[in-house]
């Protein structure tokens, strides 16, 4: 008997996305996002503090990976007339672990991209208001824009990087990473805490503030210090 496995119809490729400089991949198991972690951000949606870090999940195949200097295309998704943009810091795992200390969490990046978490608002604030989840806000096709994987010894400083998002050529988010209630260790720390995390996982590390909405047509532009930056045109 063969041991080959056999598929009722051919499985999708997996998720991946480019690396900067180089035309290998990086192959995407899991996008973790974090939410509210600027603090201005956290005042701009209504809490204040620093509170425990929480986390939602996108599909692997939520995914739009954009090569260097390629501006992707963002089909305006259904069902809403309120999507908005999220620049955020995205850490790509290379070594996965349980319980990592944040003193090791640097041994498991692989490296780091700036990425968009894009959200219809209005699906999302519907749900919240009802008690229900909110994946319907945050988890749809294309959510999850990213630009290419800077490998961490070529990143220079994140823990300190300026991160800008521009609409049309004009800013509406700028910040700094050093501006992270839960910086990126801490951040490794708690999710591994709560998961396994695998070789290929991202994780989105939270917008500042200046979230607002975007239309078919609008170019977005997300840059992050040392990073590749990300073009998106919504379409």
């Amino acid at each position: 008997m063969s041991s080959q496995i056999r598929y009722v119809f051919a499985p999708a490729p997996p998720a991946s996305a480019a690396i900067r400089g180089s035309i290998e991949r990086f192959p995407v198991q899991r996008i973790y996002c974090v939410g509210r972690n600027y603090e201005e951000h956290a005042k701009e949606m209504g809490f204040t503090g620093r509170e425990a870090p929480f986390f939602f999940l996108k599909p692997a195949n939520a995914l739009l990976s954009a090569a260097e200097g390629e501006t992707v295309r963002l089909p305006y998704p259904s069902l809403t007339q309120n999507l908005h943009h999220e620049v955020e810091l995205v850490v790509a795992i290379g070594l996965g672990g349980t319980r990592i200390a944040a003193a090791d969490a640097a041994h498991h990046i692989f490296g780091y991209a700036v990425g968009l978490d894009m959200t219809r608002r209005d699906l999302q604030n519907d749900m919240k208001k009802q008690g229900r989840p909110w994946s319907i806000g945050k988890a749809f096709d294309h959510s999850a824009p990213i630009g290419p994987i800077t490998p961490a010894a070529l990143a220079g400083d994140v823990a300190r990087a300026e991160i800008v998002l521009e609409v049309n050529g004009v800013a509406r988010q700028h910040s700094n990473t050093s501006q992270l209630i839960w910086s990126i260790p801490e951040i490794i720390e708690h999710v591994s805490a709560a998961w396994e995390l695998r070789a290929g996982d991202l994780i989105y590390t939270g917008t500042p503030q200046g979230v607002a909405a975007v239309v078919p047509g609008d170019r977005l532009q997300a840059t992050a210090s040392g990073l590749a930056p990300l073009y998106v045109q919504v379409v």
